[in-house]
Order: C-alpha cells, then sequence, then structure tokens
C-alpha cells in the first residue's frame, strides 16, 4: 500500500471520529442532564450499547492505522509527525479508558450529574486530540 493511501485511509478514520465527537461533546453529553432520573437507566444502557456499534470499529481500525502509518512513515513523513499522530491516538486510548469509561460506569450504577459534569468536562481532551489528529492528517495530505 502506498503511503499517500495509508495516509488518507488515516485522514478518513479521523475525520469521522472527529466529527462523532464533537456530537458527542456538544450535542449529546450535554443532554444527558436532561434525561429524568426514571429513565436514567434504560437510556445508559442503550446509549453505552448503541455507541459501541458506532465507535469501536472505527476506534480500533485508527488505532491500527495510526501504528502502521508511524512505522511506514518513518523516513517519509516530517518531523516525526506519523509518531505525534499515532501518540494522539494512544492519548485518546488512555483518556477513554481511564476517564471516561470510568464515568459510563458510575453512570451506569444511576443517575449522576457530578458524572455526567465530569464526563462532559473531561471529554474535551479526546475532542481536543481527535481535531488536532485530524489537522495533523489533513496538512500532511495537503503537503
Amino acid at each position: 500500500m502506498s503511503l499517500r493511501f495509508l495516509l488518507l485511509l488515516n485522514f478518513a478514520a479521523a475525520l469521522y471520529l472527529t466529527g462523532l465527537i464533537w456530537t458527542v461533546q456538544v450535542v449529546h453529553y450535554p443532554a444527558f442532564g436532561l434525561v429524568p432520573k426514571a429513565a436514567w437507566a434504560a437510556f445508559h444502557a442503550a446509549h453505552t450499547r448503541r455507541m459501541g456499534y458506532v465507535v469501536l470499529a472505527p476506534m480500533v481500525a485508527e488505532l491500527g492505522l495510526a501504528a502502521w502509518l508511524a512505522w511506514a512513515g518513518r523516513a517519509a513523513l516530517p518531523g516525526g509527525s506519523g509518531w505525534w499522530s499515532f501518540g494522539l491516538v494512544v492519548v485518546i486510548w488512555a483518556v477513554t479508558f481511564f476517564i471516561s469509561v470510568p464515568f459510563h460506569n458510575r453512570l451506569g450504577q444511576g443517575y449522576d450529574y457530578i458524572a455526567i459534569d465530569g464526563l462532559v468536562r473531561t471529554n474535551w481532551l479526546r475532542t481536543l486530540a481527535w481535531t488536532a489528529r485530524a489537522g495533523l492528517l489533513g496538512w500532511l495530505l495537503a503537503r
């Protein structure tokens, strides 16, 4: 596979996930606070299950593609940009599993406005990391 095509695949995955995370950040997570407490358990269970379908495979694909790009582009991409791109994916995964998942686990036990607020605030880390990655990959494609 050519480096350009690999870069394009990375960009496509990053754009998809960046659009998704912005929707989650600006629309979806803030709306958690509007769900009636009586409906919370069913809502959160459905949210968790359905988001898994939308995000799990693209995130796994992105991780593999980012690692491949970092390795394949180590000599061809400027300033270690392939490794920077991969590093952003690692940050996203770390925030997901060490911050976001624990908040969701807490929310799985019942409505908790403090946990919702924490989820919204800390999700900015993933939102900005994906945005930076998409920008970096777009810049690499444009040059």
